[in-house]
């Protein structure tokens, strides 16, 4: 069974910490930026890949400090993802962020994380965040690959209609729930 609680976080509004530099450290902060190219990410390292900086290069709110992960990087931050290739180091980066309350990734090892970063399908204003509870990083990416080609281009026009219909209702809360639940049923009803 899944337990996870699915959110959409404000990236752009929270302060990232991301401990690594290597491959698996690319492919994190790649996946952070593509979500949210706005994301505030600090990252720590004693060495960066070249794929690594011109990632960085690119990004609007990187900062790159070049040294040995230590606890005061920890300050002010509200989310951790350990991504080096030191299994001990990983540990202690996430013992230590648990000890100050913060949410933690740590690569490639389920047991220690406080959330996943899954496959994530965006068109426009719609997102759509796929997970496999850790099993299947690969399942969740084909089946983002499936949505992203069955999904229409054009589903931003129809939230953008959906939004303006919305805005013209007029009368209380469940009122408004029942007349967009009656111009929504169409999207689903089987053909």
């Amino acid at each position: 069974m899944n337990y996870l609680y699915p959110i959409f976080l404000k990236v752009h509004e929270l302060n990232v910490l991301l401990v690594g530099g290597g491959f698996v450290a690319t492919e994190k902060l790649e996946f952070l930026l593509k979500s949210s190219p706005k994301a505030q990410v600090t990252v720590v390292s004693k060495m960066f890949r070249p794929e690594f900086l011109e990632l960085a290069e690119k990004a609007e709110k990187v900062t790159l400090i070049e040294d040995s992960y230590d606890e005061k990087y920890l300050g002010g931050k509200h989310i951790v993802i350990a991504a080096t290739d030191d299994k001990k180091v990983n540990l202690q980066i996430r013992n230590e962020a648990k000890e100050r309350f913060l949410l933690v990734n740590v690569a490639d090892t389920p047991a220690l994380c406080d959330f996943y970063l899954g496959g994530i399908v965006t068109k426009g204003n719609l997102k759509i965040a796929i997970s496999t509870n850790g099993k299947s990083p690969t399942t969740a990416k084909r089946l983002r690959q499936l949505l992203e080609e069955v999904l229409p281009e054009e589903i931003d026009d129809l939230l953008d209609n959906l939004n303006a219909y919305r805005d013209t209702l007029k009368g209380d809360f469940e009122y408004k729930v029942k007349a967009m639940n009656e111009v929504t049923e169409a999207l689903v009803k089987k053909r």
